[in-house]
């Protein structure tokens, strides 16, 4: 978006459909290249100084003179970042790091802690990262990238939602040395209230709404135009539905002059006529399956997904059991809950155990020894949850499955499954496999999509185990005629068409955004 000069990026993500049409699990951007392959492949935009320069090989921009989307940009503003998924976040790694980042404080703090315990690609190198160049190492007659620095470089990120002062000793100092000083010397939080960028003549409103992930956020920016709004991602199904209501009635109190909104759960006509699943009806199917099981209890469900996890920690509550979560998701609550004080602390909450891989001994992380070390009362073995199966709820996914054959769970054990059905070739293979690790062990499940004529479909009886991160049609349709802009612009979805006829009528104008255009308001 540019406005009297000023430039300004509404997310900066990863393009998992993108990336699927020419890369697999075994076939990757090189790393070594740098900007090319990214933007040979079209999966970057051709944006001349919009990217750190140490990852420029020589002659690159020459390349891409002739592409008709590319540009030179002498400046960029901030990136406006809704939440930490990486469809909006995995391309940050990219940019120039003097480009400030503007963000909820916890955004910004799960952002980091995905990066402090994941790999060590560039799309989780979204807060800090090591600079590279490149050079001709003895006997190579190419260049080679090497790593000129062992000190990592803190991205400007600038918490839109708190002030400097409320933020905490013990938040701050996790900010710049992490728990256990895994990235010290990192940098400092630059806490820029949003008042600062006023006087850039660039003034933003920071919305919280509710999505799947803690910390989502709407934006509002006033341009000569008028109030623009950018939705993220949002629904008014989950347990914070009242923010994005707030969110509703103060953008429609701008009188924006344009809606740009996410369209994620709009498939066909179809997707108007039916509502969500909510987390209260997520907690209550999942324990009405969980209450009818003696063994053990597998429960899978999106990674970052704190409020589900926080309804099975619920469901192991109320049927007497322990909900077993990963160090990665350990690592996250106690990041949070700097933040969020209303996070379980793990050390005195009875119904969360960690449970410790059966390989996880070979050369552990530092961030995954001292989760160990500081939670080693709360470590459980497969050896523990095969003696008492019973006792557990297992958070796993189906890249967590290779432990079986260490827990050797009992026949009749249950895999109840809380998350979306498969969307690609590739995921449809996933769940062929899963299906053959059920079945191989003898497991029962709850929620599991089955391949059928018809495509992957739940049996009716065992709907209501998953609460999208996204609006229902009806909600996006209401949303916009409550909000009234003068003109709307879906995006984030496959079908944005769709909120034509629905919109016919209403007064809004719908323009549809289309890849290399420039939309002029």
């Amino acid at each position: 978006m540019e406005d009297e000069g000023r430039r300004l990026f509404l997310d900066f993500g990863f393009s998992f459909k993108g990336n699927k049409l020419f890369y697999e699990e075994y076939l990757r951007p090189r790393g070594g290249a740098g900007l090319l392959d990214p933007l040979a492949m079209e999966l970057l935009p051709p944006l001349e100084g919009l990217y750190r320069e140490e990852l420029e090989i020589p002659g690159l921009w020459q390349r891409f003179h002739t592409s008709p989307l590319y540009r030179e940009l002498d400046g960029v503003d901030a990136v406006l970042l809704s939440h930490a998924h990486l469809d909006h976040s995995g391309y940050i790694p990219f940019l120039r790091e003097d480009i400030p980042v503007l963000a909820t404080a916890v955004t910004a703090f799960i952002a980091k802690a995905n990066q402090d315990s994941g790999k060590a690609g560039f799309d989780q190198q979204v807060c800090y990262f090591r600079p590279v160049n490149y050079d001709y190492p003895a006997g190579w007659r190419q260049l080679a990238c090497l790593s000129d620095s062992k000190k990592e470089i803190q991205r400007r990120f600038c918490p839109a939602d708190i002030n400097p002062q409320d933020l905490g000793t013990e938040a701050t100092r996790f900010w710049e040395n992490g728990f256990w000083e895994r990235t010290k010397g990192q940098g400092e939080f630059v806490c820029a209230p949003l008042s600062v960028y006023s006087d850039y003549n660039l003034k933003l409103r920071c919305f919280p709404v509710d999505h799947s992930i803690l910390g989502a956020c709407a934006w509002g920016i006033e341009s000569q135009s008028g109030w623009i709004i950018y939705s993220g991602d949002l629904r008014l199904h989950g347990k914070r539905s009242h923010l994005t209501e707030r969110f509703i009635e103060d953008a429609a109190s701008l009188n924006p002059r344009a809606l740009i909104i996410e369209g994620t759960n709009l498939h066909n006509e179809s997707s108007f006529s039916h509502g969500n699943v909510s987390e209260h009806d997520v907690y209550q199917n999942g324990l009405k399956a969980v209450a009818g099981g003696d063994g053990l209890v597998i429960a899978d469900f999106s990674p970052r997904d704190i409020d589900r996890l926080l309804t099975f920690l619920q469901i192991a509550r109320d049927t007497s059991r322990k909900l077993a979560i990963l160090p990665k998701d350990a690592y996250l609550l106690k990041t949070v809950r700097l933040l969020e004080p209303q996070i379980p602390d793990i050390a005195r909450e009875d119904g969360i155990v960690i449970y410790q891989k059966t390989t996880a001994n070979q050369y552990p992380d530092k961030w995954q020894r001292n989760i160990y070390e500081e939670y080693q009362d709360k470590i459980v073995l497969a050896e523990d949850v095969a003696s008492a199966p019973e006792q557990f709820i297992l958070c796993f996914s189906f890249f967590d499955l290779n432990e079986l054959p260490s827990i050797n769970p009992r026949p009749g054990s249950l895999y109840v499954y809380s998350s979306s059905e498969p969307h690609d070739e590739e995921q449809e293979i996933d769940f062929r496999r899963l299906h053959q690790w059920l079945k191989h062990f003898d497991f029962s499940s709850f929620g599991l999509p089955l391949e059928t004529e018809q495509g992957w479909q739940i049996l009716d009886a065992e709907k209501g185990l998953h609460a999208s991160g996204h609006a229902c049609g009806s909600d996006l349709i209401r949303m916009a005629k409550v909000i009234k802009p003068e003109i709307l612009i879906p995006i984030h979805s496959e079908h944005p068409e769709l909120y034509l006829p629905s919109l016919k009528g209403s007064g809004i104008s719908v323009t549809l955004p289309v890849l290399g255009q420039t939309l002029e308001l």
